[in-house]
């Protein structure tokens, strides 16, 4: 399985309006889209973070290119900074383990 982990922190208060009202349609894209196997979100110190496990890396690029998730992606360097990090792999990390992994080796953005 596919495992997508980001967290992502506002830039400041009028960008955190704006994050959310994109953030809360493109969550939801994910919870629903084809080969999706788990989602989940929560803040971790300063950023805004999500694990994602999907059924393969071709699913979860086909979610990330489009509807909700598309339009929030075109506004993020406006709106947010953060790293994000994808890998396989055979379970899901826990909260501490995704946080360690962003930190270690995500790609800011």
């Amino acid at each position: 399985m596919y495992i997508s982990l980001t967290g992502l922190k506002p830039k400041g208060f009028f960008a955190y309006i704006r994050f959310w009202v994109l953030a809360i349609p493109a969550f939801r894209q994910a919870q629903t889209a084809t080969g999706n196997l788990h989602c989940d979100v929560k803040k971790m110190h300063e950023y805004q973070c999500t694990i994602t496990a999907w059924e393969s890396r071709e699913l979860m690029l086909a979610y990330l290119r489009s509807g909700a998730h598309l339009k929030a992606m075109k506004a993020f360097k406006q709106i947010a900074t953060g790293p994000t990090y994808g890998y396989e792999s055979d379970t899901i990390p826990s909260w501490e383990e995704a946080y360690s992994l962003l930190k270690e080796k995500g790609k800011m953005h």
